[in-house]
């Protein structure tokens, strides 16, 4: 089992790169979630960060081994 610290660590890195991608023409996927009620808007980047995700899981893999 890992360590408390490691898993935070690979969260914050998953909503950091997240933010990122989002930010720099990754969000916007189908999956993700966009609510604008004119002064209220609201954005939920499930499939961005899923994919984040599994690239983070395929790199950390790769490294492991």
């Amino acid at each position: 089992m890992r360590s408390p610290g490691v898993v935070v660590f690979y969260v914050l890195l998953v909503i950091l790169l997240t933010m990122a991608s989002v930010q720099y023409g990754l969000g916007r996927l189908p999956g993700d979630i966009v609510v604008d009620l004119g002064s209220v808007y609201f954005y939920v980047p499930f499939t961005t960060g899923l994919i984040v995700a599994l690239l983070l899981g395929a790199v950390f893999w790769i490294v492991r081994r």
